[in-house]
């Protein structure tokens, strides 16, 4: 990422919800002490409306809950506040864990969480006392999934193994590498790679011959990468309406990775393992998703939906998501996004199986 490019969105983003923050007094901001168990407390008509916020005061998922409130005021709650409450770190699990388990679900208290929660739950991580096919999907902003790669597709055909700059096993790079899977070639992550700028220092240095771009910042990304023969070659698609996988209209040009491994004749992968795959590949690409918990009636489901479809069509949150690229759905597209999250069993297991055969992962 280029810090000045980062920057400069980070700041339209601000500009424009500060915007429309200014001078009203119907969204507050939450607190870390915020209490454990989010219930109706003010009873009736007056009851605020709750948004738990999966992340740090001003961070990306704070941003966006700040923005989501301003858009959907006048539908949801124009007569009371909407409360935002943060709560732990920036992967979401503290958050999603709030969210399922100390949530009263009376349709007072939606969630705001980023996908890399719902990557912690497929990978088995200890932490997560939640699950991803239990929530109620309101709105979501959705990313591109882009795989880079040095020297292009041809470097599928070489055979020392492909180095994948990643994070950790629990981030979007576990899309990349399932990608890589799929395409039947041979992949090695090189893990602690976190931020753009590390990134970016390995590709350059030769250490990494294969990113994948996702989030907010993908043009200023990847035109270091492109500097050291990064080339753009494919990306992870978009869930279809039917089910299939399509390509990303944020880039229409490029293959998806299913298109790549059909041409190169690739094996391809057992059923349960594609079905995780296209989980990871979901949750890789969701910036940011509203949801209810479980058991919220159909009445109070119908009214969030209807602010968020609302919200998505404000000037404000329109703004917002054109300045970090990313594209709002919600109601039912926000339902199909994250529908590949809920996984069954058999599906998780191989997930998991993969993620120990290949990579010794054992969460601990």
């Amino acid at each position: 990422m280029s810090a000045g490019s980062g920057l400069m969105r980070r700041r339209a983003l601000l500009r424009v919800i500060g915007a429309g923050l200014a001078g009203s007094a119907m969204v507050r901001p939450g607190f870390a002490g915020s209490p454990a168990i989010i219930a109706d407390q003010d009873g009736g008509s007056r009851a605020r409306y709750n948004i738990l916020v999966g992340g740090p005061h001003g961070g990306r998922m704070d941003r966006w809950a700040r923005a989501s409130a301003l858009g959907m005021r006048t539908a949801l709650s124009a007569h009371a506040p909407i409360q935002l409450r943060t709560v732990g770190g920036q992967d979401g699990v503290t958050g999603a864990n709030r969210l399922q388990t100390l949530v009263v679900p009376n349709g007072q208290t939606a969630a705001i969480l980023p996908g890399e929660a719902s990557i912690a739950f497929l990978a088995g991580d200890p932490r997560v006392h939640f699950q991803p096919g239990d929530w109620i999907q309101v709105m979501a902003g959705l990313s591109a999934a882009l795989l880079i790669l040095r020297g292009g597709l041809g470097r599928l055909s070489e055979s020392a193994p492909i180095r994948l700059a990643a994070a950790s096993p629990e981030s979007p790079d576990l899309a990349a590498l399932l990608a890589f899977q799929r395409l039947g070639a041979s992949v090695v992550p090189i893990f602690g790679l976190r931020g753009a700028a590390a990134v970016a220092r390995a590709f350059a240095a030769g250490e990494a011959d294969a990113v994948l771009l996702t989030g907010e910042e993908i043009p200023a990304d990847a035109a270091p990468l492109a500097a050291e023969g990064g080339i753009p070659v494919g990306t992870l698609g978009i869930a279809g309406e039917s089910g299939d996988i399509v390509r990303d209209p944020l880039f229409p040009h490029l293959p998806t990775i299913h298109e790549i491994a059909d041409n190169r004749g690739a094996p391809g992968l057992s059923q349960p393992l594609d079905q995780a795959y296209r989980a990871v590949a979901a949750a890789s690409r969701i910036d940011f998703m509203l949801v209810l918990p479980h058991l919220t009636t159909s009445a109070k489901v119908a009214i969030w939906r209807q602010a968020a479809v609302a919200a998505v069509a404000s000037p404000a949150l329109q703004s917002a998501a054109a300045a970090s690229a990313i594209s709002l759905t919600a109601d039912g597209g926000a339902a199909s996004a994250l529908a590949p999250l809920d996984l069954p069993s058999g599906a998780l297991l191989a997930l998991r199986e993969f993620m120990f055969q290949r990579l010794g992962w054992r969460p601990s």
